[in-house]
């Protein structure tokens, strides 16, 4: 078994803060802290506290003027961060971004080449990092076969064949299904006592990190707020960070109340529906189920079980593979039956939808422009336009970033933004892909009081989600996709 060990890095922030070049506001300021060697750090914030911002000049990569201007020093072993080359190592949110080529080896050797290890050793390196995250699969297996978790796993691996002396990670379980977060969390744990690197993870939900980390730095508008051993910030804190929007165990999110009345009728029905992205290749198949008005729908299921396809077909935006979708007579009115015959403008005021990953759906240079796209596609008056993005902006607590770029915002702004984008059409249906990814507990409560209240007030809402708190708070109907296997 190769040995991983490392040099485990120090981090010093002295007054470090980071304004984008588009905006006005500082993304943080004043921050901070040290971290010695090996330490293993979980970072917490509210949503838009800074926290993947912080993470992003600890890796270097944020960029030079053009993008944006510091203040403060920010470094590892005393080294500012763009120059620390190879020290330090970022996985981030999406399993799907990271992967860069087609078979599992290369992916991993690709950042040993790109340090110019020597190519002999590439090789023991890359096996040496799948097995510490326990990747069990041929250097020749294509990254497209594998699951979420796996992808995670693969992300790490290519870090660790880096040999970094500071481990970063950006909320890597967020898009995951349970098993694919114990499988990370497991290959963390392997890593960190393979290794001995010194940790930063960022996390809204803490239970699963906990048993790794031995302190925690809250961010806020002020810099570090609280820092400290996981009892003394959770327990010694736990209520005046919740009411700060962290998640804290104990401090639950106050969830909505019960829907006012029954559902009522069918807007959308599946008829042994077949769901595909490749031509000739379902990949869930025999579904039968209503979208109701008044009513909210969750889609579970494992990674890859085909719960976003199910959800772009609902929302008109792929075509059945086989069977049959239906929109009511009331939904279509004068358009065709089924959503994927639509067009764009027919679909704006039926059938709303938040995908996965909110930089596929933004187009515009500025949030409140982003906000206009849809109302004005649909004609609407100028006045009517400013009402109902001011509306969407006070509901959603996105008033403060009305000029910002919207490339700028932190992941769970992101989200909200997108929901409010799809809300501003006013929509019968909305179909919502992991709504509740990046929010903090108190812009969680908000997002599913919002929801509620559509659903309350009739709308159909579908949510795709590994959130079992959102099916509870929505008092959703399940439907669970167990998928199929892939084609060999």
């Amino acid at each position: 078994m190769n040995d991983l060990r490392v040099a485990p890095a120090a981090v010093h922030a002295r007054g470090w803060g980071w304004r984008h070049a588009s905006r006005a506001a500082w993304a943080l300021r004043d921050v901070s802290f040290s971290i010695a060697p090996g330490e293993r750090v979980l970072l917490l914030g509210a949503s838009g506290a800074g926290k993947s911002t912080l993470l992003h000049g600890l890796a270097g990569v944020l960029g030079g003027d053009e993008e944006g201007e510091a203040t403060g020093e920010l470094l590892i072993d005393d080294v500012p961060t763009a120059a620390a080359r190879g020290r330090a190592g970022l996985v981030l949110q999406d399993p799907d971004s990271q992967v860069i080529l087609a078979r599992v080896g290369d992916d991993v050797a690709f950042g040993c080449e790109n340090l110019g290890v020597p190519r002999g050793e590439i090789w023991q390196r890359v096996d040496a990092a799948l097995d510490a995250v326990a990747l069990d699969v041929s250097l020749d297996r294509p990254t497209s076969a594998l699951s979420g978790g796996q992808k995670q796993r693969l992300a790490l691996a290519g870090v660790l064949a880096m040999r970094p002396g500071l481990v970063l990670l950006d909320e890597p379980t967020a898009n995951l299904d349970p098993q694919g977060v114990a499988e990370v969390q497991r290959a963390v744990a392997a890593m960190l006592e393979r290794t001995e690197a010194t940790l930063v993870v960022v996390e809204h939900r803490l239970d699963v990190w906990l048993p790794l980390v031995t302190r925690v730095i809250v961010l806020g508008e002020s810099g570090v707020i609280a820092d400290g051993t996981p009892g003394e910030v959770l327990h010694g804190r736990g209520a005046e960070l919740a009411a700060a929007g962290v998640w804290v165990p104990g401090h639950g999110a106050v969830a909505p109340p019960p829907p006012a009345r029954a559902p009522g009728e069918a807007l959308l029905s599946a008829h042994d529906l077949a769901v595909s992205r490749v031509k000739g290749h379902a990949v869930a198949s025999g579904i039968f189920l209503d979208v109701r008005a008044g009513a909210a729908l969750a889609i579970t299921g494992p990674n890859g079980a085909g719960k976003s396809t199910l959800g772009l077909t609902l929302a008109g935006l792929l075509p059945p593979h086989s069977g049959a979708l239906e929109a009511s007579a009331e939904l279509r009115a004068d358009a065709a039956p089924s959503p994927i015959r639509w067009t764009s403008k027919q679909l704006l005021t039926r059938i709303g939808t938040v995908f996965q990953h909110p930089e596929h759906q933004l187009l515009e240079k500025t949030v409140r422009a982003e906000l206009e796209v849809g109302p004005r596609a649909l004609g609407l008056p100028d006045p009517e336009i400013q009402a109902r993005v001011d509306d969407v902006l006070e509901r959603l607590r996105l008033e403060r970033l009305a000029r910002a770029n919207p490339y700028t915002l932190s992941g769970g702004e992101k989200r909200r933004l997108t929901v409010a984008a799809s809300l501003v059409t006013r929509p019968r249906v909305l179909v919502l892909d992991e709504p509740t990814f990046g929010q903090d507990a108190r812009t969680w409560a908000e997002l599913m009081a919002l929801l509620a209240r559509l659903r309350d007030e009739g709308s159909a809402i579908v949510a795709i989600t590994h959130d079992e708190d959102v099916v509870r708070a929505l008092d959703a109907t399940r439907f669970a996709l167990v998928g199929q296997a892939a084609p060999a």
